[in-house]
C-alpha cells in the first residue's frame, strides 16, 4: 500500500495543473480504493480522486494508466508517474475504420457564437461568424419550427454553418447544417437516424467518461467544457480549467473540437493555445456594447492564437 500511495502523491505533484478545488491528500480516498485491481490502476485512481476528478472520470484515468503501462511494459519501461495518458487506444476508443462516422465538418471551426434566436443568427452570420448555434428554449413547438426556419434562411449565401441546439427533427425539415446535442439529449435521440439523415452532429462532454460517450458515436465535433466558470447554464461538473482542456484536446485531437464555458477575450487566446480548433463564446457577443467589434476582436485573436 506504501507504494501505491507513493505513486499515487508523485502523479499528484507531477500534474497539479489538473487539480480542482477543494484540495484532498491521497489518503482521504483510501476506504473507496477499488479492489481487485492493479497496483498502477490503484495509484491512478487515488490521483485522479485527489486531483477532483469525479470517480467516473477517475475510473477511466487509471483504466488507461494501466493500458498505457501494460503497453510500457512490452517496451521495457517502467512506471512513469509524469506520463498522463493521452493515447486513445489506452482509453478503449476505436480507430475510425472501426465505427461509422457522423458527417464531416471542418476540423478548425473558428469562432463558435451561440445565440438565442433567428435575429442574432442573422446577425452574426453578416458579421462573418464561421460557425453559428441557434439555442432558442422554448416549449411551442410552432415558435422551434419558425426559429429554426428563420436562422436556416438567414445563414443561405454567408460562410456560417448552423447547427441547432436540441431540436434535431425540426433541424432535418428545415435544412440545416447541423444539431447539437447535451448528454442527457444524446441518451434520448435515435442517433442511428440523425446519422442516417446525413446532418452534422456536435455532442457536450465534460470530462473523460463523457468524452469517451461522445466519441463512441463518432460525432462531427465535440464540446468541451465548461473550462471557466458560467452562470448560463447550472453544471453538474466544476469547471474543468486549461490544464484538463489541454489534456482532452490531446486525446480527442483526431475529432473537431470546441471549448465551451465562460470563455471571452481574455481568456480566448490561452483557450485556443491547448490545441482545440474552436472556441464557443455567448455574452462575449450577444452581451457587448458592440457585438460587431466584439466578432472582430474576437475573430482577430482566433487567427493569432493558432498561427
Amino acid at each position: 500500500m506504501n507504494d501505491i500511495l507513493s505513486q499515487a502523491k508523485a502523479i499528484t505533484e507531477l500534474h497539479a495543473q489538473l487539480q480542482i478545488p477543494p484540495a484532498l491528500p491521497c489518503e482521504s480516498f483510501l476506504s473507496d480504493l477499488p479492489a481487485k485491481q492493479t497496483s498502477v490502476y490503484q495509484s491512478a485512481w487515488l490521483a485522479a480522486r485527489s486531483l477532483g476528478f469525479i470517480p467516473k472520470d477517475a475510473a477511466c484515468i487509471a483504466q488507461a494508466w494501466d493500458a498505457q503501462s501494460q503497453r510500457s511494459q512490452s517496451f521495457s519501461q517502467s512506471f512513469d508517474a509524469a506520463l498522463w495518458p493521452v493515447n486513445a487506444i489506452d482509453f478503449g476508443i476505436a480507430s475510425p475504420a472501426e465505427t461509422e462516422s457522423f458527417a464531416a465538418c471542418p476540423h478548425h471551426l473558428g469562432l463558435y457564437a451561440v445565440v438565442p434566436d433567428a435575429q442574432w443568427v442573422d446577425k452574426v452570420a453578416q458579421l462573418g461568424v464561421p460557425t453559428v448555434q441557434l439555442r432558442f428554449k422554448s416549449d411551442d413547438p410552432q415558435a422551434i419550427a419558425q426559429q429554426i426556419a428563420l436562422s436556416v434562411k438567414a445563414v443561405a449565401g454567408t460562410q456560417s454553418l448552423l447547427f441547432i441546439n436540441d431540436h434535431w427533427q425540426q433541424a432535418v425539415d428545415a435544412g440545416a447544417y447541423g444539431v447539437h446535442l447535451g448528454q442527457e439529449d444524446m441518451q434520448e435521440t435515435p442517433l442511428h437516424t440523425l446519422r442516417a439523415s446525413g446532418l452534422r452532429l456536435g455532442l457536450s462532454s465534460h470530462g473523460y467518461s463523457e468524452m469517451l460517450a461522445a466519441l463512441a458515436w463518432r460525432p462531427s465535433y465535440m464540446a468541451l467544457g465548461a473550462v471557466f466558470p458560467t452562470t448560463l447554464k447550472k453544471m453538474q461538473t466544476a469547471p474543468q480549467g486549461l490544464g484538463r482542456l489541454a489534456k482532452y484536446a490531446q486525446l480527442a485531437q483526431a475529432t473537431p473540437l470546441v471549448a465551451i464555458g465562460g470563455i471571452d477575450l481574455q481568456s480566448l487566446a490561452a483557450v485556443m493555445q491547448t490545441g482545440v480548433g474552436s472556441a464557443a463564446v455567448v455574452r462575449a457577443i450577444t452581451g457587448a456594447d458592440d457585438p460587431g467589434l466584439a466578432v472582430q476582436e474576437l475573430m482577430r485573436c482566433i487567427t493569432l492564437a493558432s498561427a
